[in-house]
């Protein structure tokens, strides 16, 4: 069975009823079964800054799916909590992103696997550090070497403890 830790997010709607909907989703999917979830985090947006921020969390996972079947379980999860993709970074219902899939790298047309960009993020590095802080990186670094270069833009506010 693979590890992997998917990256949650919401800002529109009820957005941590959003995210508890998305766990359950994904515990209840065949080949998924949510083994931690971090605190809730209010963060701000990135990107496109005119919209609310967003409560992101992480969890981490056991799977049989193959990244690929992982992608698309995710993509339904996010049409059934009804995503939409509008605005490249704007805002939406649900957010779920694999930010790594054991020590793999992957770089396909739909997948990037360590997540792109989630190293120069602190809403992700943070909650991610919370329950699997010696992760490793394909690299060999782990998790928190790579956070404890975020940790001082402080632009997060953790606001629950456990919502899982």
């Amino acid at each position: 069975m693979a590890r992997a830790y998917i990256g949650l997010g919401s800002n529109q709607g009820e957005p941590v009823d959003n995210i508890r909907k998305a766990l359950e989703l994904m515990h209840a999917a065949e080949g998924i079964t949510v083994k931690a979830v971090s605190s809730l985090y209010l963060t701000e947006p990135v990107g496109y800054e005119d919209q609310p921020w967003f409560y992101n969390c992480v969890a981490e996972i056991g799977t049989e799916l193959s990244p690929q079947q992982l992608l698309e379980v995710l993509q339904e999860i996010e049409n059934r909590l009804g995503r939409v993709r509008n605005v490249m970074w704007g805002p939406r219902t649900i957010d779920l992103d694999i930010l790594l899939y054991d020590r793999c790298r992957i770089e396909t047309r739909d997948l990037t696997v360590p997540h792109p960009r989630m190293e120069e993020r602190a809403f992700v590095m943070v909650p991610l550090a919370e329950i699997a802080g010696n992760a490793v990186f394909p690299d060999g670094r782990t998790i928190d070497e790579a956070t404890n270069l975020l940790i001082n833009q402080k632009k997060y506010i953790c606001i629950q403890q456990k919502i899982w």
